[in-house]
């Protein structure tokens, strides 16, 4: 591992949410520090979601068009592609772990982009699956 630090969908949400409050704040200032870092990465898995939630189920949803830079933008965080291997090692994360399909497959590709750190409220806080340790960015 080498300091990278993969950002899930909540994470991304918060940052771009008018109504998160202190939730926006941490989160933009994590995104912030990894843009300057260089470590920060993602999955198009992420991308995804963050374009159907921030245009359809915040409070006040992103414009279509800036959701659409957002996205771009954070392209350059996609290390790897998801890939049928990274769906295999998903379906076994999830058995193994005992965690949604969903949440291991963001595993399973940040273990894939050689993240250290999970950045995700989804999931226990200082836990380790697959070599990614879980960090909740808003726990104090």
């Amino acid at each position: 591992m080498n300091g990278k630090t993969f950002v899930d969908t909540n994470i991304l949400l918060y940052a771009h949410d008018s109504e998160a409050g202190e939730k926006r704040q941490k989160a933009a200032q994590h995104l912030q520090e990894l843009w300057i870092s260089g470590h920060g990465v993602l999955s198009v898995q992420v991308l995804q979601e963050f374009f159907v939630n921030a245009t359809r189920k915040l409070a006040k949803p992103v414009l279509v068009a800036a959701a659409r830079e957002i996205v771009r933008a954070y392209g350059a965080w996609v290390a790897r592609e998801i890939t049928v291997t990274t769906v295999l090692r998903a379906i076994d994360l999830s058995g193994q772990a005992q965690l949604s399909f969903w949440d291991s497959l963001i595993i399973a590709a940040a273990s894939e982009a050689d993240a250290a750190i999970l950045l995700t409220e989804d999931l226990q806080h200082g836990q380790t699956i697959a070599g990614v340790t879980i960090c909740n960015p808003f726990i104090d």
